[in-house]
């Protein structure tokens, strides 16, 4: 009774509908970008004004966690406010959204917001396959273009096209809008960074990468991409001031999830998963500026939105909401996010995935690795790959190529196995002493009791949200179809036994 009584108090506390009015929402979202890679948390090169204001002006969040680290399923995760285990086919990239879990969107669309989306929304796959005939974050707004600043990025003015929907809201009409770039998504103009002044000797080099000038520039490359999404963030912030809608506008920043790097994106390790989040609301945040450290997935923004606007949250959600941290009264229960993966980019034989699970509290993460005799990055042999490349979870790249290419020498081989080896069934990084999560401490006696203890957090949440891997139930994310493009003629799906 306590826990109802006190999500009503954030109701009235928060709720904007309780002073007659509710908020709009503006979710601006990149494709592909790291917890560290902004200005705000930390980054001492890359230049993201318009998320430090946000931060600034609203909460930052400093343990915020992607769902799954690959789009599609990320994406359907935050629509509609669920683990992807939940989410059947959606739980694999390249597939589909069952129009049977309800979207945040339509909840709003019910209640009278005007929708819309520009760029990247819902993506990639067929949403037809499963049911809908439009892209679950809104009425598309893509016709107005720009010359973009270097080659590999989208001709889309995501923020002349935020315009345009603005130009199409009702006097008076809530509004819903979906700002999803397409950057900083490979590929990269080789040396854009260095081009535009960047200095490779202050990039801070991820610990799980060598310190190569192959990575800095290839870093300073997807910096610069980043910039670009951040300057239409703040193209849309001054639309907003200027229609006099910002101070009733939830402001979201975000990314999808992790950089588009070797063990990063397509990896529940933290440059694959830990994502830049920040929030800004004057008229329901209390004490903006603040720092929140708890751990929470993108999931819960869904019923954030919902309760936000005084809605009722479906009952299919199981995430929570964030209220009670935007009414600066967090529940101590917040200690956890809990991510995952299923198939990818379907390269291996059969259109196998890498399935597994983790378990991610402030000190610790945990990994339990369904299959682990298949390669976590896809198989070495580029046949069993619908993209035709080697290790094909992982996107080619710069970095990649330097990984393999010398694989062999002395200084390399450390990386190349923390990118592409076959990995235990068990992972543990004590995240105080290891924080670039290198030395899996898993199977070490004096980690034992910690393990069994996340093992067992971690299996409860999966049963109690009805993974069907933790029930022993039938589990058919290997078999489900996969729409994206297939570059090797030979490769399928196998059929379900």
């Amino acid at each position: 009774m306590n826990r109802f009584l006190l999500q009503a108090f954030f109701l009235v506390l928060c709720n904007p509908v309780a002073w007659g009015e509710r908020p709009n929402i503006l979710f601006c979202i990149s494709d592909d970008q790291s917890y560290a890679h902004t200005g705000a948390n930390g980054d001492p090169v890359i230049k993201t004004p318009a998320f430090d204001r946000v931060a600034r002006e609203g909460i930052r969040f400093t343990h915020a966690f992607c769902d799954a680290p690959t789009c599609g399923p990320s994406r359907s995760a935050i629509l509609t406010g669920q683990h992807i285990w939940r989410l059947e086919e959606a739980g694999n990239i390249h597939s589909t959204l069952p129009k049977k879990f309800v979207t945040y969107t339509e909840v709003l669309a019910n209640a009278g917001y005007s929708i819309g989306f520009t760029g990247k929304g819902w993506s990639p796959g067929r949403l037809a396959a499963g049911g809908r005939d439009s892209n679950p974050a809104g009425k598309e707004f893509q016709k107005r273009r720009l010359k973009p600043p270097f080659r590999a990025m989208r001709n889309t003015d995501y923020a002349a096209n935020f315009d345009d929907f603005l130009g199409e809201v009702k006097k008076g009409q809530p509004f819903c809008f979906w700002l999803g770039t397409s950057e900083p998504h490979r590929a990269f103009e080789l040396g854009a960074g260095k081009r535009t002044g960047k200095d490779p000797a202050k990039v801070i080099v991820p610990k799980i990468f060598p310190d190569h000038p192959v990575v800095r520039s290839d870093i300073l490359d997807y910096y610069v991409e980043i910039e670009h999404f951040d300057k239409m963030i703040a193209r849309a912030l001054k639309s907003l001031e200027k229609a006099g809608q910002l101070d009733n506008t939830i402001v979201v920043v975000t990314s999808d999830h992790g950089m588009p790097f070797p063990r990063a994106k397509a990896s529940l390790h933290d440059q694959g998963s830990r994502v830049p989040l920040a929030i800004r609301w004057p008229k329901g945040i209390k004490a903006p500026g603040r720092v929140f450290a708890g751990p929470v997935n993108l999931s819960a923004l869904a019923p954030t939105f919902l309760e936000a606007a005084g809605l009722k949250v479906p009952g299919m959600m199981t995430a929570n909401g964030l209220l009670d941290v935007i009414g600066n009264e967090p529940r101590s229960a917040r200690l956890a996010a809990f991510i995952a993966m299923e198939r990818h980019d379907g390269c291996r034989k059969g259109g196998k995935g890498y399935p597994c699970r983790a378990i991610r509290t402030k000190d610790y993460m945990y990994i339990l690795n369904h299959k682990p005799d298949r390669w976590p990055a896809g198989n070495p042999d580029r046949e069993f790959c619908a993209r035709y490349i080697p290790f094909g979870e992982v996107d080619s790249s710069p970095t990649k190529s330097l990984l393999m290419d010398n694989k062999g020498k002395p200084g390399f081989k450390r990386f190349y196995d923390l990118a592409f080896a076959k990995r235990p069934a068990e992972e543990l990084y004590d995240l105080k002493k290891d924080p670039g999560q290198i030395e899996n401490v898993a199977g070490k006696p004096e980690y034992a009791a910690i393990q069994r203890k996340l093992g067992a957090q971690l299996k409860n949440r999966l049963r109690q949200t009805k993974d069907p891997r933790a029930l022993g139930l039938d589990a058919p994310w290997d078999y489900y179809p996969y729409y994206g493009a297939m570059r090797n003629k030979d490769w399928a799906v196998d059929p379900k036994p």
